[in-house]
């Protein structure tokens, strides 16, 4: 039997879902780990934005690596890669001038909080992001600034960490937030996915059927 891989969102979950999280092999959360609770408390992956003012709190002070979920994880992941953001550093600045510190890449930071906590480390390959990107041009999204962590985390699941028999469920993802994040073609995305049967979205009626044993 494959393993279930749960990637939990920062946003609203389904009555039921904390258990359901927590019977997972594999949990992944977001930043400061918002879904804990009523998500569940299992956490086994921590993604992180690695660059500007989100990363930059993170990284200052212990206030984030003494956090419940930080601490529970083993593995933090950082889903931006500092040169493809120096790269994209100056059309950004252009378009969007308020951004003034969005690519300050604070990698560094993290890497040394996984070494002292004893927990691994990776930055998600650039190549990914430019494969994301490619795939949103489908839907057409307005310009945007970049994919959100949510999604950098759910391809590089797909491509990298499940494997045959796995299945990969997702929750708390509402394809909502910041403008700078093209939400509604990363929605059409994530539909798509789940229609080729890649992952699946928890619900009410999925959290029933495992409970079920079906």
């Amino acid at each position: 039997m494959g393993r279930r891989i749960t990637i939990v969102g920062n946003g609203e979950l389904p009555p039921g879902a904390a258990d359901f999280i927590d019977r997972s092999d594999i949990v992944i959360r977001f930043n400061d780990c918002r879904s804990l609770g009523s998500g569940g408390t299992r956490t086994d992956v921590v993604a992180v934005c690695n660059t500007g003012r989100p990363g930059r709190e993170m990284t200052e002070g212990t206030d984030w690596r003494e956090s419940d979920g930080v601490r529970h994880a083993a593995a933090i992941w950082s889903v931006r890669d500092a040169a493809k953001f120096a790269e994209m550093e100056p059309d950004i600045r252009r378009r969007w001038p308020e951004l003034t510190d969005f690519c300050a890449d604070y990698t560094a930071g993290f890497a040394a909080i996984a070494r002292e906590t004893g927990k691994s480390h990776i930055v998600i390959p650039r190549g990914l992001h430019e494969r994301l990107d490619m795939a949103l041009e489908a839907y057409t999204p307005a310009p945007y600034v970049c994919p959100s962590t949510g999604l950098f985390a759910i391809a590089h699941v797909l491509e990298s960490v499940s494997g045959d028999g796995d299945e990969v469920a997702i929750a708390g993802f509402g394809h909502q937030g910041w403008s700078g994040h093209p939400f509604a073609a990363e929605q059409q995305l994530v539909e798509a996915l789940a229609g080729k049967g890649r992952l699946k979205r928890i619900s009410r009626t999925s959290i029933f059927s495992a409970s079920q044993g079906a």
